[in-house]
């Protein structure tokens, strides 16, 4: 369970109706197979003792009985198992027959959780044998043991504190109130479910909802286990979907109409991490609900989900793109407002041929669009000095006579030479001075046209560089509104591919295409042989991964530790460990440093889930220390 993860398994195992020695030999062979594969909770199917389908089966004591002795049976087996398993059961006392979840740990019975909802409707007649549990959870007293017993208990780790499971039985969550949200409320982060559901056309689609959604609301883990083939087909037929989510996502799905095994890892750090986040996830003020000990041994999950390498971007291509017009329009939407509010009559923008101005002028005009303005009033402005080469000054004269700016060139050098001479700069000294001074200069110049056109200087600077303080401060880290502010650097490729994919223009498309080839750079030092001399991510580090970094850290509050793990999973093939490594320690570095420039930063809408706005998502002191940080990072 290093860093929060616990195995989960969903199981249908192959079963015979009221065939009971044949269902508990089953059973323990799947408890086998699934502790040997390093599962910590593992989840049966509702009534998988006895089978679901029954019947007025259910009112033989015989069957009972031996149900009752197979659950002892079960228990035993567990004894030297590590883990906390969930059988189905039906259980009899006073008179009344309860539809049963036993949780199971080092061959104890620790409780007994009972079904609060019976369908009583189509095919599903279960309150003709059965009864709903109690209200809330009391004490039974079962075979010479005295159990907890009802709906909502909590089985806590005695070697985690974090973890605390509860269960529900398959109608439960479809309930108006399932007993989750309570158990959720009091500190439970995995929901388990021993269900029998049927299959019938459209249902796979609505459980599977159902269940993502329930996770997502409850911010939780859940491992549903349905039953499957083995069930009586009398009627219905039982199809072995089995779910296991993690707040609102899917991590592992049965194939229907086969019987098998689920199996993925749930995240209790990050659960937690939303649950503290989210204000809307309010926990119980007061506990009531019973919590039981369990026993597990703490280890190193071997980890079998899969950690997308580009956090930020949706794989699917549609969804990608759906994605793209969304932030494009969020971007435009914000510039829209800014630019009707201040009155402002243009929009300026520096426009380099690189990748981050080229997003802002498109985002700009898709705004003058909206507004219904002219977008010859869109004053575009190219500004080379020493490092311009000149690939990006074409590119650049291209994009914005293509989009209808007025296209203005400002050359800087001059100006920059005489800033040089007055401070005592020698020109042949290409340090950090050498740099900035023309990155101020072009500020000045954009701020100068702003005034003259009465307008806005629209800023271009995206969150990765703001994220690693890769900005000059009061040059190219000021703007009037920064459109891009929240969107990383891994997103804005996409961005553009879509813009020139979409935009109808093929002169426009031509362009952004050689944008996208060209290489990431700031261009303040001069060409070789014609060439961009000057590569951000040879100085800086590769940006998919200071991106994947800053997803984990900002979005889910990660240790370095979590994340090199992670990073080494989800980038294997792409880069080499001590690569990611040099590179966590760079982002961490900076991250820290560099936090004085996100405090002053200019306003710009937020995008996603993850943002660096001082005023809203990160609010951090700017003399933060980050030796904490550092110190485990050393130990990796």
């Amino acid at each position: 369970m290093k860093h929060g993860f616990v195995k989960a398994a969903a199981v249908t195992p192959d079963i015979r109706v009221a065939d009971v020695s044949y269902n508990t030999e089953q059973i323990c062979r799947k408890i086998d197979e699934t502790t040997e594969k390093g599962a910590k909770i593992v989840v049966f199917p509702e009534l998988c003792i006895t089978g679901y389908t029954c019947g007025d089966l259910f009112t033989q004591e015989l069957l009972l009985s031996k149900a009752r002795e197979a659950l002892h049976v079960i228990a035993k087996h567990t004894e030297e198992k590590d883990g906390l398993f969930f059988v189905g059961v039906p259980i009899a006392v006073d008179g009344e027959l309860y539809n049963v979840a036993a949780a199971l740990n080092r061959g104890s019975i620790l409780g007994l959780t009972t079904k609060s909802f019976l369908p009583n409707y189509g095919e599903f007649y279960e309150m003709r044998q059965f009864s709903p549990g109690p209200r809330e959870a009391e004490e039974l007293f079962f075979d010479g043991e005295l159990l907890p017993f009802g709906p909502k208990l909590l089985f806590k780790a005695r070697e985690m504190d974090s973890l605390i499971v509860s269960a529900e039985i398959c109608e439960d969550v479809w309930s108006a109130v399932p007993p989750s949200i309570e158990a959720a409320r009091e500190g439970a982060v995995i929901i388990v479910n021993c269900s029998a559901s049927d299959e019938t056309i459209g249902k796979e689609d609505y459980r599977n909802s159902l269940i993502s959604g329930q996770s997502a609301r409850l911010i939780c883990g859940y491992v549903y286990a349905n039953a499957g083939e083995g069930e009586s087909t009398t009627d219905l037929v039982f199809g072995g979907h089995n779910l296991i989510a993690e707040n609102g996502t899917v991590l592992a799905e049965g194939k229907r109409f086969e019987n098998g095994v689920i199996y993925s890892e749930i995240d209790i750090q990050r659960l937690n991490s939303e649950r503290r986040r989210n204000t809307t996830f309010q926990g119980a003020k007061e506990h009531r609900l019973k919590r039981i000990p369990f026993s597990i041994k703490i280890e190193e999950t071997v980890l079998t989900r899969k950690f997308s390498s580009r956090p930020f971007v949706p794989k699917l291509e549609e969804e990608r793109e759906r994605r793209c017009e969304e932030i494009l329009t969020i971007q435009a939407m914000g510039l829209k407002k800014r630019l009707a509010h201040t009155g402002a009559k243009s929009a300026v923008v520096g426009i380099s041929g690189g990748l981050d101005s080229t997003l802002a002028l498109l985002v700009t005009a898709k705004a003058f669009d909206m507004l219904g303005l002219e977008r010859k009033r869109i004053t575009a402005v190219t500004m080379p000095c020493f490092g311009t080469t000149d690939r990006t000054y074409q590119n650049a004269c291209r994009m914005s006579v293509s989009l209808g700016a007025d296209l203005r060139e400002v050359p800087i050098t001059e100006a920059v030479l005489t800033h040089f001479k007055d401070i005592g700069h020698d020109p042949k000294d290409h340090s950090v001075t050498y740099e900035n001074a023309q990155a101020r200069e072009r500020t000045q110049v954009l701020m100068d046209i702003a005034n003259q056109t009465k307008g806005l200087v629209i800023g271009t600077g995206d969150m990765s560089e703001l994220a690693l303080g890769w900005a000059t401060y009061n040059g190219d880290h000021m703007s009037m509104y920064g459109v891009n502010a929240s969107v990383p650097k891994t997103l804005v490729r996409h961005l553009v591919h879509y813009y020139a994919d979409t935009c109808g223009d093929e002169e426009l498309k031509e362009v952004l295409y050689d944008v996208l080839d060209t290489p990431v750079s700031p261009e303040l030092l001069p060409p070789k042989d014609g060439e961009i001399a000057q590569k951000t991510e040879d100085l800086v580090g590769p940006y998919e991964l200071h991106d994947f970094y800053l997803y984990y850290m900002l979005r889910f509050g990660f240790s370095p530790e979590k994340i090199y793990r992670l990073s080494r999973l989800a980038f294997e093939g792409e880069y080499e460990d001590e690569v990611i490594y040099k590179w966590l320690r760079t982002f961490y570095g900076r991250f820290f440093g560099q936090q004085f420039k996100r405090s002053c930063l200019p306003d710009g809408p937020k995008v996603g889930t993850v943002a660096l706005s001082p005023r809203g998502d990160w609010r951090m002191p700017s003399d933060a220390c980050g030796a904490l940080w550092m110190k485990e990072i050393e130990k990796l």
